[in-house]
């Protein structure tokens, strides 16, 4: 048996920055969808003009090169499975053609620096994101060599779970540009976007799986559940794929769809993550089938809503849908994945929404205390993810248990958080 196979061959005109599983699954997986939807220049996707032809992707990876190699030895091609409750379907994905070690800084360069072109998309979680991180100073560097060449406009589009998700990008990447700063700020856009595709690490399991199901041996595999959604905000001033065709939408703003994602699904993962493991469950959905802690989700929900600015028929819906999601038991999230990282993504997942609480006139609900709690408790109690996580640890275990929530949110509530 080999892999799949490559039969179309779209020319190189985004560019990505964070290879991994997610990305394979979503941002990559719209472009296959705008790909399929092709229509002439004069013809309409869902409202978009898909002009000129089909679009692939560069891909560099982020932290290690594991993705890359696995993806080149088959060209690009994957394998892409949605698993629901009911059953596996699988479908090829061929809109990266060519996938690159992060540590390529030559082919890095080359690639955003290309006039064709016009896309360059982000997934490098949260911690990316903070000062002194690497990934704004490689962009900056890299649109630095665009502007060298003479390449033109750029949309910058990240993809990473923080509000306001490209406004930050564009803030650090400026403040890393030096005197290419003006040139970036006048013809590079940085698009604002939610993203939201439940998408666990593959597994071995995973790999036999989808050899069941299609005959293939691919290493590259994606799983992935059904529901995927996609909103973007912000000017694409070269062009960009028809990612409608894919359910993407584009509106004049995304905070709403932002705080809809981050404090409803982000928080429940977060607080599932602490509290399920404190349980002794490994998943999401072994740790919301455990009825205390739905409960406490449920109540989690019932604080964090009441401050998203969208209708609450569109809130009970998506809510109904996320309930789907959680107790989809062949979807294995698992609590020690979503725990990587969580100095940095409890600040916008559990802390902005308290914020907005109390600016609103709520205050502080005790459900988002009671998540804070479980967290700090999983910080004390788990091994460690990471060093940040273990240093925070630390400061934690020196204070009286009375003091630790109250020193969590003054050190980590993210400024500018009631605008």
């Amino acid at each position: 048996m080999s892999g799949p196979q490559r039969t179309e061959h779209p020319p190189p005109r985004a560019v990505h920055l964070g290879l991994g599983a997610f990305h394979r699954a979503h941002q990559a997986w719209y472009t296959q969808r705008a790909n399929d939807a092709r229509v002439p220049a004069d013809g309409a996707v869902n409202g978009a003009v898909n002009d000129d032809g089909p679009w692939g992707i560069v891909a560099f990876t982020g932290r290690t090169p594991d993705a890359a190699l696995r993806l080149s030895a088959q060209d690009g091609v994957y394998t892409l499975a949605e698993r629901s409750a009911d059953g596996d379907r699988t479908e090829t994905v061929q809109s990266i053609v060519r996938a690159v070690p992060g540590s390529d800084d030559r082919a890095w360069l080359a690639a955003v620096a290309d006039p064709e072109v016009s896309v360059l998309t982000v997934t490098v979680t949260e911690t990316g994101y903070r000062p002194g991180s690497g990934p704004p100073e490689r962009i900056a560097r890299a649109l630095a060599a665009r502007r060298a060449a003479g390449a033109g406009p750029l949309a910058v589009v990240s993809c990473d779970n923080l509000l306001g998700n490209g406004r930050v990008l564009r803030d650090a990447v400026l403040a890393r540009a030096g005197t290419d700063a003006g040139w970036i700020a006048d013809a590079v856009s940085f698009v604002d976007t939610v993203v939201d595709r439940i998408t666990p690490a593959t597994t071995p399991a995973d790999i036999d799986a989808v050899r069941a199901l299609t005959g293939l041996d691919d290493p590259a595999a994606v799983v992935t559940e059904p529901f995927s959604e996609w909103v973007l905000a912000g000017a694409f001033p070269a062009g960009r794929p028809a990612w409608e065709a894919g359910g993407a939408r584009f509106v004049p703003d995304v905070r709403p769809y932002e705080e809809r994602k981050l404090w409803l699904l982000n928080a429940a993962h977060s607080y599932l993550a602490a509290a399920g493991r404190l349980a002794g469950c490994d998943t999401i959905a072994e740790a919301f089938a455990v009825p205390s802690l739905r409960a406490a989700t449920e109540a989690l929900w019932a604080d964090h809503r009441a401050v998203i600015d969208l209708p609450p028929g569109e809130v009970d819906a998506w809510l109904d849908a996320l309930r789907v999601r959680f107790d989809n038991p062949r979807i294995a999230h698992r609590l020690d994945q979503i725990r990587r990282d969580s100095t940095a993504k409890i600040p916008v997942r559990l802390l902005a929404p308290l914020t907005r609480r109390e600016t609103a006139g709520l205050g502080a609900g005790d459900a988002q205390h009671a998540a804070l709690d479980a967290w700090i408790a999983s910080l004390l109690t788990l091994e460690p993810t990471d060093a940040a996580d273990a240093a925070l640890a630390r400061e934690l275990d020196a204070l009286a248990p009375s003091e630790r929530r109250n020193a969590v949110i003054a050190r980590l509530t993210p400024e500018g958080t009631p605008a």
